[in-house]
């Protein structure tokens, strides 16, 4: 009764400001540079505006573009924008800020994560300052769903940037956006603070109702379940194992929610040992994927077959399910297998268990967060194998980059690029998981879905 109390009384001193669990910082808040999952959903649903976003049935809606129509070849697309949206330093946001963002975008010395994607991109014009228009190399069958995706930037504070330099730019510490919250401050490996945008457009969905809204950066899981329970947090991601404890405290409740998410082992294909086919399928025939579901994430969540989530539009199924324990490994091999984090890491020890009786040796290497993306996304990878959660995306653009990740190269087509990965192995794919959030009972309006958990923070609110 008395953590009861205290969990109440702390959140409730609050008021409408809301505290958000991250286990790592941000990485960047420059959607250009971005593949942190949480930090991308920031940059969409709080910062800056999409031309378009989803709804829950990942059906594109208006957003900042408030229509637009496709020419009789589906070659063209011409959006018109919203006029009322400004910039928080007061500038107008214009069809500009968009053709210098797709621009960026599609620049390979950019390093935009998604400029395969882009490809197929001709050419981006301004009509007028409300009107964009995009001409593509092909027809197009779909909305692309990279403009749901690549949140637009302040072309008067970013043009005078090389493009080779973005991740040097002032702007990505002292960000001005155009979204439903401003950027307040940030304290590296802390915290972000953002507050609401009196001013957002009635037609994008108005102001948000809470008054502040912070990331809260918490690496210790402990730490953050302990940070939850005493009501110093509103909304932490939560393991498995802690679900029903969560349950138990009145004051809080358990958001589990479908993700565009797999987990798996990606093997670096560049050099040994897994420059050979035979070894990586030997390793990904030794996982029992039904155990690392039921024993690890305590069922929440299914065992992967494949880069694509069941739940996902344009799932391919697998031709088979994957065997386990079967073949060995070519004579006894061992490798470095890379992870994030501090603690005892007990997914990467119950694999090690399960490969060692295959012939593997593995030895764990758990790193702080930016120096494992420098090992495995780096311009020059250096690491064997790595433990990666995978976020996803409705059009399955994640795949090329991906594939590119291990060292291979995959179709554009998303069907053939999931052949790729059941032929050539490059990632060892181990469960699709749910996602898992505790949250404060005191905040309203909250939908977590395939999306992902933020795509409804304009809408939620704190009871008084």
């Amino acid at each position: 009764m008395a953590l009861a109390s205290a969990c109440g009384s702390n959140a409730d001193r609050r008021g409408d400001t809301v505290l958000f669990a991250s286990g790592a910082d941000l990485q960047s808040i420059n959607p250009l540079l971005t593949v942190h999952p949480l930090a991308r959903q920031v940059q969409r649903h709080v910062l800056l505006t999409t031309l378009a976003r989803y709804d829950s049935t990942l059906t594109p809606q208006p957003y900042l573009a408030r229509t637009w129509d496709w020419s009789s070849g589906r070659r063209g697309l011409t959006f018109h924008l919203e006029t009322a949206v400004r910039w928080h330093d007061g500038q107008s946001t214009t069809a500009r800020d968009v053709v210098w963002t797709l621009n960026a975008a599609r620049d390979p010395a950019t390093g935009y994560p998604r400029t395969s994607e882009l490809a197929g991109l001709e050419s981006v014009t301004a009509r007028d300052d409300s009107t964009v228009v995009l001409r593509f190399r092909q027809p197009q069958a779909s909305f692309p769903d990279l403009l749901t995706d690549v949140a637009i930037l302040p072309a008067h504070l970013l043009d005078t940037v090389p493009h080779a330099r973005l991740r040097q730019a002032q702007w990505n510490t002292t960000p001005v956006g155009n979204g439903p919250f401003r950027f307040v401050s940030h304290e590296p490996n802390r915290r972000w603070v953002f507050a609401a945008n009196p001013g957002f457009p009635a037609a994008l969905g108005g102001p948000p109702a809470l008054g502040r809204f912070i990331v809260v950066v918490v690496d210790e899981p402990t730490t953050k379940l302990a940070a939850l329970t005493s009501g110093e947090l509103d909304f932490a991601g939560i393991q498995p194992a802690h679900a029903e404890f969560v349950r138990r405290d009145s004051n809080l409740t358990v958001l589990s929610f479908p993700l565009l998410q797999t987990d798996g082992i990606v093997f670096n294909t560049r050099r040994p040992p897994f420059d050979r086919l035979e070894t990586r399928r030997a390793v990904s025939d030794a996982i029992d994927r039904r155990e690392l579901v039921d024993a690890y994430i305590y069922g929440f969540g299914t065992p992967a077959l494949g880069p694509v989530p069941p739940t996902a539009p344009g799932y391919l199924p697998p031709a088979s399910s994957p065997a386990v324990n079967s073949p060995r490994a070519p004579g006894r091999v061992s490798f470095e297998l890379l992870t994030v984090g501090s603690g005892e890491a007990p997914l990467e020890q119950m694999l090690q268990a399960r490969l060692k009786r295959a012939g593997f040796d593995v030895t764990i290497r758990q790193l702080e967060l930016s120096a494992f993306l420098g090992r495995v996304y780096g311009s020059s990878p250096d690491f064997d194998a790595a433990v990666l959660g995978i976020p996803g995306d409705p059009g399955l653009g994640y795949l090329g980059p991906l594939a590119k990740l291990t060292g291979l190269a995959a179709p554009s087509d998303p069907a053939a690029a999931q052949r790729l990965f059941a032929d050539s192995m490059p990632v060892a794919f181990l469960y699709h998981s749910r996602g898992l959030q505790g949250m404060n009972r005191r905040v309203h309006g909250v939908t977590m879905d395939l999306r992902g958990e933020l795509p409804t923070v304009r809408d939620w609110w704190v009871a008084q």
